[in-house]
């Protein structure tokens, strides 16, 4: 993809998160994108193209009245909407649309409207792992993280601590779900879920949604916005059983989505001032550091207890408090990406001085897919 020849010019997430027992998921949908266009200025005879995931696009673009000439329904987890930034701005170099609504909502906590989902019987995940009794992501997260924990024998206090430095984060933004700040022995002393996970290593369960809209570089200056220009893109998948990863310290679909993200930007670590790390679970971090080349492998939860992606830090990292402590509807990426760009505008609650390229990584499932969006907030 041509660097800078695509910017965000809306972003905005729903009114209410959280709780909203009032609003469908169909309805979450259509309130983060009303905002979006608002912020961009726009209205749905301006969008020529849409992607969600786990909504059907075509109810979607019906709902909101939109007649969309490129449509994305690309369903892989929570970096779904990490792989439609990508494909998005793909379709708009191609010319096949000029302006495209990226989507996100999901009752997660109330269950309103929400599509029933899950691995069929026929599937891999049918055959090959429900026989064997997990009962959702904390059962199954537990498999790389004891091997991880074994292999580089690191401390579960370690494993605590990304829940720790990431709420100090979420104390600067005033529609975080947990705000108030927690200590190691707080982790650690949470009730236990599923071995090494206590509750508050795991993620949230909320309401809400978010919404993007994108469009060619050179009509930036038409919008009111701050544009946000996107440096590259990188995806992968590697399998929805997680007991056949190819490595279970790391993650390939991370490494090859990560690289390929890295080699379009033209950038190395050193010139990242803002990094955005999937965490449903306090290990994706860890994982995240480590596979985009961040932390050699083994060394990324020091880097973390060292206070390198803290407030203050040299690395800042999930400055929103993330899916442990901002939201997490059940599929993140969404949330990751509306922070990174709050940061390249200039307008997070937790903003980073002079930050001009934000790395954004996302995990869809149980290290099942991967997708890395790099932002700058320089003009081409």
């Amino acid at each position: 993809m041509k660097q800078k020849s695509v910017a965000v010019v809306g972003a905005a997430e729903t009114t209410e998160m959280g709780k909203v027992p009032g609003m469908s998921q169909l309805q979450l949908h259509a309130d983060a994108a009303l905002n979006a266009m608002a912020d961009a200025g726009l209205k749905p005879s301006d969008i020529d193209g849409i992607a969600t995931a786990r909504e059907v696009p075509t109810e979607l673009a019906y709902y909101l009245g939109i007649t969309p000439k490129w449509v994305d329904g690309t369903t892989v987890g929570g970096c779904s909407f990490m792989l439609h930034v990508r494909h998005a701005a793909a379709a708009i170099n191609e010319g096949l649309c000029n302006t495209v609504l990226i989507t996100h909502g999901e009752s997660g906590r109330s269950q309103i409207g929400k599509p029933i989902a899950g691995p069929g019987p026929a599937m891999l995940e049918g055959q090959f792992q429900l026989p064997y009794g997990p009962m959702g992501p904390p059962t199954m997260f537990t498999i790389p993280v004891l091997r991880y924990l074994k292999t580089y024998n690191m401390g579960i206090e370690k494993l605590a601590n990304v829940a720790v430095v990431q709420r100090e984060w979420a104390a600067k933004h005033p529609r975080a779900s947990f705000r108030d700040p927690i200590t190691v022995d707080d982790v650690l002393n949470s009730r236990m879920i599923a071995y090494p996970f206590r509750l508050l290593m795991c993620c949230l369960v909320t309401d809400g949604g978010g919404a993007l809209i994108l469009t060619k570089a050179d009509r930036a200056k038409d919008f009111p916005t701050k544009p946000v220009y996107i440096l590259g893109t990188g995806e992968s998948v590697e399998t929805t059983l997680i007991s056949q990863m190819e490595d279970f310290t790391s993650s390939r679909a991370f490494r090859v989505s990560g690289k390929k993200a890295f080699e379009e930007a033209g950038i190395t670590h050193g010139d990242v001032d803002h990094l955005m790390i999937y965490d449903a679970f306090a290990h994706l971090p860890i994982y995240g550091l480590e596979d985009l080349g961040f932390c050699k492998p083994g060394e990324a939860g020091d880097f973390i207890w060292e206070r390198n992606t803290a407030p203050g830090g040299k690395l800042p990292l999930n400055t929103n408090g993330g899916g442990l402590s901002y939201m997490h509807s059940g599929m993140y990426g969404m949330y990751a990406l509306q922070e990174s760009v709050r940061q390249m505008r200039g307008t997070s609650p937790a903003q980073i001085e002079g930050a001009k390229i934000s790395v954004c990584h996302g995990v869809g499932g149980m290290f099942a897919a991967s997708g890395t969006i790099i932002f700058s907030n320089e003009a081409p």
